[in-house]
């Protein structure tokens, strides 16, 4: 960029679009507050950014909204605001213009808050009320980057990958590139770490459709974790809902748009669609306690949900000190207008909204399926053509909403999770539970009008035990992060296969890799839209962590150093997400009827004991239910391709046996197919292909699933 001039004018500029716009000539600046009575704007030397240069004033306000034209400036300028207003925490008016502020609408931030200096409010009086502070933050805070819109982006186009094929891969940009010996050491841990032809190749030959990125907007970790020399590794803290996280780029000037770009578009390339983990319940603000980095210094009654009874407290839905004020207007718009960029600028497919349950509550704080932001995002052009995926609950009274999310939502089920888990443990009293998640959960989703493909399915994911841990471990080892083992979930419904933690033992071992296969054959197979966690494919260990939020280091980088157990459930992985990929069967778009179709010779779905026998109720009912299985009429299943054509799938037969000793399986009578080969078995890495007709006997082995196929 040009070196700042001596001295800048400020013009009228214009109050929209908000944020920093270059128009090839200079800047307008355009920032929302509704109860400052001054806005500054502050200019930093690109060559020294903690230089403050220059303060210009905004002196013209259109409906609230403070902006300025300033000629001259360019791509990759460094600034920030400082608001003036009344310090009333009381009333929630926290205004004090000692306390550089970052722009809410930046498009890229430089550097991260530094804690030695005054970010934080002094300590409140007898009172109760927090005294004015004077002490300059301007040091520590991180600058705005003013960013140009020059990108190629060719011939990109979105991959489009309809939901009942969509098979969803949750990962962390740094965790998964950190340690991959093809990518280079310079671009490892980035963005184009992700974009290299290595990591690709990984996801493409692994059959996923759909990266699941954890946060990548802007964030920063919290004082107590710099304290203990970790960090919020996650980067669920949102500072900048516009701006990609400089943690994952080469630089921190605007690169990191232009490099997040280049991955979503070599993603495209291969057909990969981006989906990405957004925080919009929260920020990195922390409670009124908390540092003041930007919303709380620019107006904080309307960006942040505030207590009735007394306005200096923030009303915490989310755990983490504050809840974003979603139902204001204005901060209604902030949400929409970055979900609307990630979208139309940075070519993202979708997003999963974490504590999704936080953004729809308004009123006094109760969850409403009409929310003001769920019919926005319904009625709009743009986000209502996206993959959206709720997290549905937060921690606020009544925050569990599973299942009470409208279309077009999909909703992470984590009861299709503890179902599975408790499944393959060998409780008790699973198998009424087990039918419904198996199917697609429509007693969770059918009544709202939506599809099975709305169940987001899962066994793990970036929060609790790895796949391997969950086999491995009985209870979580979460020493490391610094709480003394408080921190994280205590039941896990996991079980260590008779030894807590790595072992030796060829026999312990044995069964945890089967269990490994269980698991996931069973995401996979089920209907609905599965989820696969980072590294699971590969039997990536936290050594018992089941909450490595703040562990950026080789507990929760993905090793890629493979023995041949690793690479045994890599090939069984890819193998079991074919299998899913080539059967319509599996990729059903309405819910179950239990009956033929009027061209089908098959029901669409049975049940079936162990004798060959349907299910009856009490068998559903019955505690020691462990074993059955489950018939799919692949001519009762028929789906239609967009073009007209007709893919009938094949007819298959599925058990399970989570019980720990082999069960003798009887097929079937002829009337469900006369003869079935074997298509895959959990038992062992490599399915054995064998005929067996109905009525015979096949011996299914204890904690073992089959899939057989109508010959």
């Amino acid at each position: 960029m040009r070196r700042l001039s001596a001295a800048f004018e400020v013009r009228p500029g214009v109050p929209y679009p908000l944020g920093a716009t270059y128009d090839g000539r200079g800047v307008n600046f355009a920032v929302f507050s509704e109860n400052a009575t001054a806005l500054e704007l502050c200019l930093f030397s690109p060559e020294r950014p903690l230089d403050e240069l220059h303060r210009l004033k905004l002196q013209d306000v259109t409906q609230h909204v403070w902006h300025g034209y300033v000629p001259g400036l360019s791509p990759g300028a460094l600034y920030g605001f400082r608001a003036h207003g009344p310090w009333e925490p009381r009333a929630g008016l926290r205004f004090n213009p000692n306390k550089l502020l970052v722009d809410p609408y930046a498009r890229a931030i430089s550097g991260k808050p530094d804690w030695q200096h005054p970010l934080t409010t002094l300590k409140a009086n007898e009172q109760g009320v927090e005294p004015f502070d004077a002490r300059d933050s301007g040091p520590g805070v991180p600058r705005s980057v003013v960013v140009g819109d020059g990108f190629d982006w060719g011939d990109d186009k979105r991959p489009g990958v309809i939901w009942r094929r969509t098979v969803l891969y949750e990962l962390h940009v740094k965790g998964f590139t950190a340690k991959h010996p093809d990518i280079p050491p310079e671009l490892r841990g980035t963005y184009l770490g992700l974009a290299h032809p290595a990591a690709i190749e990984h996801l493409v030959k692994l059959g996923v459709t759909s990266v699941e990125l954890l946060p990548v907007h802007e964030s920063a970790s919290e004082g107590f974790l710099l304290q203990r020399t970790l960090s919020n590794y996650w980067g669920y803290n949102t500072l900048g809902f516009f701006a990609p996280d400089q943690r994952f780029a080469t630089g921190s000037r605007g690169e990191q748009v232009h490099e997040f770009k280049t991955m979503v578009k070599a993603l495209h390339a291969a057909g990969i669609e981006v989906i990405l983990d957004v925080v919009y319940n929260h920020t990195a603000e922390g409670n009124e306690l908390g540092p003041t980095l930007s919303l709380r210094g620019l107006d904080n009654p309307t960006y942040y949900w505030l207590d009735a009874k007394n306005r200096a407290r923030c009303r915490d839905f989310t755990g983490c000190g504050n809840s974003l004020n979603v139902p204001h207007p204005q901060t209604l718009k902030l949400v929409l207008d970055s979900l609307r960029y990630w979208v139309s600028e940075m070519h993202v497919d979708g997003f999963r909204f974490d504590l999704a349950t936080e953004v729809a509550r308004c009123g006094a704080g109760g969850f409403s399926r009409d929310a003001a932001f769920l019919q926005a995002v319904h009625q709009d052009p743009v986000l209502s053509r996206v993959k959206l995926i709720a997290e549905p609950w937060d921690v606020g009274d009544d925050g569990y909403k599973l299942g009470n999310f409208p279309g077009p939502w999909a909703e992470w089920n984590d009861r299709f999770r503890e179902t599975m888990r408790r499944m393959w443990r060998g409780d008790e009293r699973q198998a009424g539970e087990l039918g419904y998640r198996l199917t697609g959960s429509s007693d969770l989703f059918k009544v709202s009008g939506r599809r099975p493909m709305a169940s987001i399915n899962f066994v793990t994911c970036h929060d609790g035990f790895t796949l391997h841990d969950l086999v491995s471990y009985q209870t979580k080892h979460n020493e490391l992060n610094g709480e003394e083992n408080r921190d994280g979930a205590s039941e896990n419904h996991a079980w260590n296969c008779g030894h807590e933690g790595e072992t030796d033992d060829p026999v312990v071992n044995a069964l945890r890799d089967r269990q490994k296969r269980n698991l996931l054959a069973t995401l996979m197979l089920s209907v609905g839209t599965p989820m696969l966690s980072m590294g699971d494919e590969l039997g990536r260990t936290q050594w018992g962590n089941n909450n490595a939020y703040c562990q950026d280091n080789e507990l929760s980088w993905v090793d890629w150093n493979l023995d041949d157990k690793k690479r045994s459930l890599l090939d069984f992985t890819r193998k079991l997400i074919a299998l899913r990929a080539g059967q319509p069967t599996l990729q059903r778009r309405n819910f179950f009827l239990g009956s033929t179709l009027e061209d089908s010779r098959f029901f669409d779905l049975v049940w079936f004991r162990p004798d060959g026998a349907e299910m009856t109720a009490d068998d559903w009912h019955a505690p020691h239910t462990r074993c059955l299985g489950w018939f799919l009429g692949g001519d009762a299943i028929a789906t239609r391709e967009p073009n007209g054509q007709k893919l009938v799938g094949d007819t298959l037969l599925i058990f399970m046996n989570a019980s720990a000793t082999a069960v003798p399986l009887k097929l079937p009578e002829k009337r469900w197919g006369e003869s079935w080969e074997t298509v895959l078995e959990t038992a062992r890495d490599q399915a054995v292909v064998r005929r067996v007709n109905a009525g015979e006997v096949y011996d299914l082995a204890g904690r073992a699933m089959v899939v057989l196929r109508h010959a």
